[in-house]
């Protein structure tokens, strides 16, 4: 068990590295690929509670500390701050309620139904966007809504959940090579 859950981690560092590499897709609204938020929704599926929530925290800590730390030499007159920015750590909690999502049809995933899985990646991977944007709008203090921001998280939501399959599998492969059983 302690093996398979390191080799999570190691993946989820990796998938922290190769979000960096992936550009938005401009045709489409500039969605992207969540890769580490992806392997966050995956691995909960796979592990105990406990595990999810380490999984929910480490993920959120490399989130926000790939999108919200600012360095500090940086000239504040050039370099500032946006208004909507959030503050450190809100990724944490909202990682901890995409992996209660995920939980709740643990038992499903655990009996081979690994394609309901990836289906409610789809919806946790949107709800974590919106919830993101209403905290950002609440932030700014202008509660917006046009048909660009929708469509970026639906095709941004769509992206991730068809990389789903891909990351399942790897996750099973992985857990092969632990002697790890994450179904029945």
């Amino acid at each position: 068990m302690l093996s398979y859950i390191v080799s999570l981690i190691g993946l989820l560092l990796l998938s922290c590295i190769v979000q960096q590499f992936l550009p938005p897709i401009a045709p489409w609204y500039g969605a992207r690929v969540l890769v580490l938020p992806l392997v966050v929704l995956c691995g909960s599926a796979t592990v105990s509670t406990a595990g999810m929530l380490v999984l929910a925290f480490l993920g959120g800590f490399l989130w926000d500390s790939q999108h919200i730390i600012q360095h500090p030499t940086l000239n504040p007159a050039v370099f500032a701050p946006p208004s909507d920015s959030l503050k450190f750590g809100y990724s944490i909690i909202l990682y901890a309620f995409m992996g209660f999502l995920m939980q709740g049809i643990r038992p499903m995933f655990q009996e081979g139904k690994w394609y309901l899985s990836a289906g409610l990646t789809g919806v946790a991977i949107f709800l974590y966007l919106f919830a993101e944007h209403l905290l950002r709008s609440f932030v700014r203090g202008s509660l917006g809504f046009d048909n660009g921001i929708i469509n970026q998280i639906g095709m941004t939501s769509l992206f991730t959940m068809l990389a789903s399959p891909v990351v399942f599998w790897m996750l099973y492969r992985i857990a092969d090579l632990c002697g790890q059983e994450i179904s029945d």
